[in-house]
């Protein structure tokens, strides 16, 4: 179910050990019509792959660009991801965003 303040819904599908101690993790993030993410950081980066839809990401106080299914978009780590949100409002959209985390670490940090 959507975070019914933001119209987002995080789903976990990916979460594979390495040997060499870092980890694959993978997240589905389905957007209503109109939906957004909070400000937040990614600490190891993401690589991120637009399923359907279309979907605005803007890194680091820079433009927002718009990422359309079939693109990719690659986040580095720490960044602030100060917009991502759908790009449309009538019209759902879903992406895939992969992380390559240390042991222990977090894929995602809210923003402050």
């Amino acid at each position: 179910m959507p975070d019914s303040a933001t119209g987002e819904r995080v789903t976990p599908v990916l979460d594979y050990p390495a040997r060499d101690g870092l980890a694959v993790h993978a997240v589905r993030v389905d957007y209503e019509p109109g939906a957004v993410s909070r400000a937040h950081r990614h600490p190891a980066g993401a690589y991120v792959y637009v399923i359907d839809g279309a979907v605005m990401f803007g890194i680091g106080g820079r433009e927002p660009v718009e990422v359309t299914a079939g693109d990719s978009f690659y986040e580095p780590p720490g960044a602030l991801h100060s917009v991502s949100r759908n790009a449309s409002d009538e019209a759902p959209a879903s992406f895939i965003a992969f992380f390559v985390l240390e042991d222990g670490e977090s894929p995602t940090v809210q923003a402050a």
